[in-house]
């Protein structure tokens, strides 16, 4: 098939625009231009590259129509994230394109209750980032219902890969979290650690993107998790990344509003969002209906990752 892809050069897209060229279908590449994949791979030659400023056109009201004049048979928009965004491109490629898959978030469910959280569980998002997807979903599953949309929305967990740093085991993004275990010095963990986080591989998701795009009886109209097979607590994840380090982990626990007052406000707020949503996910839909196999464990996801970041001097040991 021609495939366009909005938003192909990111970290998803570095793994799914090569697996689609490997399956044969023809790529097309729709990005502002700016920045290159995140590995180098010889099927990019393959890949035609369209230069488009979504925001720009949105507000001309151009994105959707453009996008539709590039007559691909599916398109696979990695950087939807409201649901006006979502309506506009909707309109725009019904009837014109057999397969639209989004790209959503696990972020859609709010807090867990029960887990691991299936994709039926009620919707309690929080937060601008998870209202949004949430409200984009439910407009795209809608319309797949009333309308026939052949949509299907895919929810990643916290994507890690090579070339950028992984959430780490306080629940932010600092990467000298890492030199900490690595040195056995002491790490500071809110509340009892028990909070959990659920990673993916960016390889994992676009593997999953692919087999939608490939069981298009089973994909079309559903959501589905892009997650590891299993959830980490926080320190659970704290003493198998100090074990990478030949350490143990030496762990401190503080009731949140002492923790909070050991980190910045930035980190404060990105740890908070995390144990907050202490997401859990089910990958047992995709797996039965999809095929869905991860290939990494969320260990082994970041584990990848923190050795990139070592090897280029990010993390120093």
């Amino acid at each position: 098939m021609r495939v366009a892809v909005i938003g192909g050069s990111g970290h998803v897209g570095t793994y799914l625009v090569p697996r689609l060229v490997q399956a044969g279908h023809q790529v097309v590449n729709v990005s502002r231009g700016r920045s290159r994949p995140y590995r180098s791979h010889p099927a990019w030659e393959d890949v035609e590259q369209v230069a488009m400023d979504r925001g720009g056109e949105e507000v001309q009201g151009m994105f959707g129509r453009k996008i539709r004049d590039l007559d691909a048979d599916a398109v696979i928009d990695m950087i939807c994230f409201t649901r006006e965004s979502g309506r506009r491109l909707a309109e725009a490629l019904e009837g014109s394109v057999s397969h639209l898959l989004v790209c959503g978030t696990i972020w859609v469910h709010g807090h867990s209750t029960v887990v691991p959280t299936t994709e039926e569980r009620p919707r309690n998002p929080f937060g601008d980032y998870g209202v949004g997807k949430a409200a984009l979903e439910a407009e795209l599953l809608r319309r797949a219902r009333i309308r026939g949309l052949p949509v299907t929305v895919i929810h990643p967990g916290h994507i890690v890969g090579p070339g950028w740093a992984p959430l780490n085991p306080a629940g932010h993004f600092d990467p000298k979290v890492f030199e900490v275990l690595a040195r056995g010095a002491e790490l500071t963990l809110p509340n009892m650690g028990m909070e959990t986080v659920h990673h993916v591989h960016a390889d994992d998701v676009a593997q999953l993107f692919a087999a939608a795009l490939s069981h298009w009886g089973a994909a079309v109209g559903e959501n589905f998790h892009a997650v590891s097979p299993a959830a980490l607590t926080l320190r659970g994840y704290a003493e198998a990344a100090a074990g990478w380090f030949g350490r143990s982990a030496h762990l401190r626990f503080l009731p949140w509003e002492q923790w909070r007052q050991t980190v910045s406000p930035e980190q404060a707020a990105a740890t908070w969002d995390h144990i907050a949503h202490s997401p859990n996910c089910s990958i047992a839909k995709a797996r039965r209906l999809l095929g869905y196999a991860p290939r990494y464990g969320s260990l082994e996801a970041v584990y990848e990752a923190v050795q990139w970041l070592i090897a280029n001097g990010t993390i120093e040991i």
